[in-house]
């Protein structure tokens, strides 16, 4: 079974036989597998009206609880400021979230959850993994475990070298 990296791949020591195409065979086949799942976020969130940064928003105020700061939740959504401020926005539109200004420094927020947020995210994550389930289920579950440990060890190696960089 050949995937289109492979192609890619090819072309490249074909144009550079020297080049180490190594690394595009990982990050390659990463950036593919994740451009895919951008697209195949048509599931139980979108029936929702919900974008996957505004799932990732509301699941982060639901496993944190109430009193998250907005520079906590763009860490936890490895998201930038603006970012948050804008989903935040959007949800607190919908009445999913809830801002509160903190008691001793008016200018640092507090979010939370609505209880219609929470209702929500409560309903549609057992929907929202079965989804994601029927997307992964061409893979045996070993190689599910199998893959998941290795990009949990990427994970750690390039939040290690990129963390401080990137958010």
């Amino acid at each position: 079974m050949e995937d289109v990296v492979a192609e890619v791949i090819r072309q490249w020591r074909a144009i550079h036989p020297g080049l180490d195409t190594a690394p595009l065979a990982v990050i390659g086949r990463i950036t593919r597998c994740a451009a895919l799942l951008q697209q195949a976020e048509e599931g139980p969130l979108s029936r929702e009206g919900l974008v996957r940064a505004e799932f990732d928003v509301l699941t982060a105020l639901r496993r944190l609880g109430p009193g998250v700061t907005p520079t906590r939740l763009a860490r936890e959504t490895f998201s930038s400021g603006a970012a948050v401020t804008k989903r935040v926005r959007r949800l607190q539109e919908r009445g999913l979230v809830e801002r509160r200004p903190d008691e001793r420094d008016r200018r640092v927020q507090h979010l939370a959850l609505t209880e219609d947020g929470r209702v929500l995210i409560d309903r549609i994550m057992p929907d929202q993994v079965g989804y994601e389930s029927a997307l992964l289920s061409g893979l045996p579950e070993e190689r599910r475990d199998e893959l998941a440990g290795a990009l949990a060890e990427l994970l750690v190696v390039l939040e290690g070298r990129l963390g401080g960089l990137i958010g």
